[in-house]
């Protein structure tokens, strides 16, 4: 069978799953809609914090990232391992002990304030939907090779899927849909990684295989990588050209981008206890390591093949008609192109004035099968994969985005006397809303998906973690400095992208960032201003509150329920 085939046969069944599920548990209270009722299993919640974790991003652009750019591109990996690692250890169980829906649920009470709740539920969904738009990018590149429509049309189609399952199921439908979609994803990632491994070095671990010998040969791979990237003129792929100061601001403005994420962060009130909560941060952990241990595996088994195919085994490149079959499938999409300069029709791919091909980074993981010349069967698995990775953070955005308008700005701001079931109509409304947004900012994305997903870190790095952090380490930290540290933090950080990546991106060089720090990595900065600006207003304005004190005493020690409730 082809692969248009066999990707409706596995992305039909996949679907058929994911829908037969949030109809299953659809939800039938805002407790249910909000965190699952509180009952998730530990195991099951591990499960779906991983899948809505490993998103697109994860999934489909961050091996393509650092395929395309080598070592610079493992600064996503580390910062996005090392921020679950914070967030797991330092909030989530301090966050699910103060037992609030959501983050802006805790700004509020904690800084006795509906002002912090309102600027907080505007950050929320400032962030989120920043994050969402390259998950719904991620949908349309995936529909438009596999199902052989246009991109937009892809995310139209993936607008309806997450609308179905995430109106409908509201928490505690997205939960167990995200337990199958992890289950999907990283099956799919790890199977044609296995594979490929074994064909290019004999290992059955793509992590060992990375680091072993080519098959047949005493080259070692990523030494093989690293003269076929010079000879055709980029930099050595195990070598870095970002800055040291660079590397460290984007590392540290995913970490702690991650740890202020409000759609991880609401995943720790799904289950009953505290302990819970610490327990499923480990599963998750183990979890995301099987995709992110195996990602710079895939991004060199890629680079490799897509070079030698490309190329040529004679390096002096290939004719349209003997063009790779992964290059014909992928040409109808716009996502590869071939511009013959110097008019000998033959493709070649280089670093410099050579270059004639035009390769969206975003194509490399779900075009990898196709490189290795595997089964169609498993590059329609891949295509199922991708789709569950950007499907489950969508949904997981979407709610974070509904709930901060129903339950945050609705019922604990403009309309204190909604019903339960009023707030549930509302909740499923502002979902819609909510997809109509995430979709139109899907088709007009601001960037390639991983690059989108690091702004949303940065955004979230520079307003929800100092004003999260000092909310429970510092008891004496005062509403308006944490009210004027959120809303410094994200317009700095929102000015700084803006700027260089739409009013003067042609100025987007080191040479005119502050400082050396790029878009990227700007969040870190923000961060920084966030800190100083609500310690400096803390300083000057009225004390903290006695009860608040207290309170900030008593979740500081993770002990007991906390079940999640809402007064």
């Amino acid at each position: 069978m082809g692969i248009q085939t066999w990707t409706f046969i596995l992305v039909g069944i996949t679907f058929a799953l994911y829908i037969g599920i949030a109809i299953w548990a659809r939800a039938g209270s805002t407790s249910e809609f909000y965190v699952a009722g509180g009952g998730v299993h530990p195991v099951a919640n591990g499960m779906a914090t991983a899948a809505d974790w490993m998103s697109a991003a994860s999934f489909i652009s961050m091996a393509g990232i650092i395929s395309f750019v080598g070592y610079d591109g493992a600064v996503y990996l580390m910062g996005w391992t090392g921020g679950y690692v914070l967030l797991a250890l330092c909030l989530a169980p301090y966050l699910r002990k103060f037992g609030k829906f959501t983050v802006p649920d805790f700004i509020g009470e904690r800084y006795y304030s509906k002002t912090a709740r309102m600027v907080a539920v505007f950050c929320a969904i400032f962030v989120s939907f920043t994050y969402v738009a390259g998950q719904m990018r991620g949908v349309g590149v995936v529909f438009s090779r596999f199902l052989e429509v246009d991109i937009n049309i892809g995310i139209i189609i993936g607008m309806g899927i997450v609308f179905f399952y995430a109106v409908l199921g509201g928490m505690k439908g997205i939960t167990y849909t995200q337990v199958a979609q992890f289950c999907v994803l990283i099956f799919a990632f790890l199977v044609p990684a296995v594979f490929t491994s074994i064909m290019m070095t004999g290992n059955v671990f793509p992590q060992i295989g990375m680091g072993s010998t080519v098959t047949g040969s005493e080259v070692y791979l990523l030494d093989k990588l690293d003269g076929l990237t010079t000879e055709l003129g980029f930099t050595p792929y195990t070598d870095g050209s970002k800055s040291m100061v660079d590397v460290f601001f984007i590392c540290a403005a995913l970490m702690v981008g991650t740890a202020g994420l409000p759609h991880v962060i609401i995943r720790f009130f799904t289950v009953p206890r505290v302990k819970d909560a610490r327990i499923s941060a480990g599963w998750a952990l183990l979890f995301i390591s099987f995709l992110y241990t195996t990602a710079p595996a895939v991004a060199a088994f890629a680079r490799v093949n897509m070079i030698e195919t490309i190329n040529g085994p004679d390096s002096q490149g290939v004719t349209a008609a003997d063009a790779p079959s992964w290059y014909k499938n992928w040409e109808d999409t716009g996502l590869v192109g071939w511009d013959d300069k110097n008019g000998d029709g033959k493709m070649f791919y280089s670093g410099d004035e050579r270059n004639e091909m035009d390769i969206n980074r975003d194509i490399i993981v779900l075009a990898s099968p196709e490189l290795a010349n595997l089964p169609n069967w498993v590059v329609a698995l891949l295509a199922a994969g991708g789709l569950a990775a950007a499907l489950s953070t969508a949904a997981g955005l979407l709610l974070v985005i509904s709930t901060s308008i129903s339950h945050d700005l609705l019922k604990k701001g403009f309309k204190p006397n909604m019903t339960d079931k009023q707030e549930l109509l509302a909740a499923r409304l502002a979902a819609i809303v909510a997809i109509v947004g995430a979709g139109y900012l899907g088709i007009n994305p601001p960037g390639f998906v991983a690059q989108v997903v690091a702004f949303s870190f940065g955004l979230a790095a520079a307003s929800f973690f100092p004003a999260i952090i000092l909310g429970i380490f510092y008891k004496k930290m005062n509403k308006e400095g944490a009210i004027a540290g959120m809303i410094s933090g994200v317009t700095f950080t929102t000015a700084y992208i803006v700027y260089f990546k739409f009013i003067n991106p042609a100025a987007s060089t080191p040479d005119n960032w502050w400082f050396g720090i790029s878009p990227e990595g700007i969040g870190t900065l923000g961060m920084c201003v966030n800190f100083i600006v609500s310690i400096a207003v803390n300083k000057v304005t009225a004390e903290v509150p006695k009860d608040v004190q207290d309170l900030v005493e008593s979740i500081r020690f993770p002990k007991g329920a906390g079940e999640a409730h809402d007064h």
